[in-house]
């Protein structure tokens, strides 16, 4: 009786959420903790996921940072500062050579904290890169899949190097995540 009781509640009760750490080495040094949202953008997820346990993310730059609007990175082809013949000028034009994604909109709101997935102009252009919100862009809702959200950590997103360049491009040294960890 007991143990039927425990796999009911087991059945019943929410699955374990996947999430990601990251160690970010910069000027927004720490560790920023997400919860990916498996049940809104499960393709997403999956590709996230996988290029974070190959990784893929370690080493890679935040390339375009927009202050009171999002930080963005993941751009695991161009953004790698330990590849040979790094160049910060391509990083943001890349994806991975996994292939791109349907999008996967929800009714989630990009909230301060959001994690969503950058994407050309094409709805079904999301590969590896991503962004995190510095605060509310309600514009952007519906338009680009949200992914997860910051659970904490969100110092260490505020401290991240501004962009300086043309439309946030980040210049000189750029912030980065230097390592990436999968999460339960």
């Amino acid at each position: 009786m007991r143990s039927l009781a425990a796999a009911l509640c087991l059945l019943t009760s929410p699955a374990l959420a996947t999430g990601l750490e990251i160690d970010v080495a910069g000027e927004g040094s720490g560790t920023i903790t997400i919860d990916l949202f498996e049940d809104v953008a499960p393709g997403h997820v999956a590709q996230i996921t996988a290029l974070a346990e190959a990784g893929e993310y370690d080493n890679v730059v935040f390339h375009r940072v927009i202050d009171g609007f999002m930080a963005q990175t993941g751009d695991v082809q161009f953004g790698d500062m330990e590849a040979d013949g790094f160049d910060m000028r391509m990083a943001g034009r890349g994806g991975s050579e996994r292939g791109n994604l349907p999008a996967e909109f929800s009714d989630r709101s990009f909230q301060r904290g959001v994690v969503g997935m950058a994407r050309s102009a094409s709805p079904d252009s999301a590969n590896s890169q991503f962004f995190i919100m510095f605060a509310p862009a309600p514009h952007l809702d519906g338009q680009y899949t949200v992914v997860g959200e910051v659970t904490d950590g969100m110092d260490v997103v505020d401290a991240i190097k501004r962009g300086s360049g043309r439309n946030g491009e980040v210049t000189g040294a750029p912030d980065r995540m230097q390592q990436v960890r999968v999460t339960p």
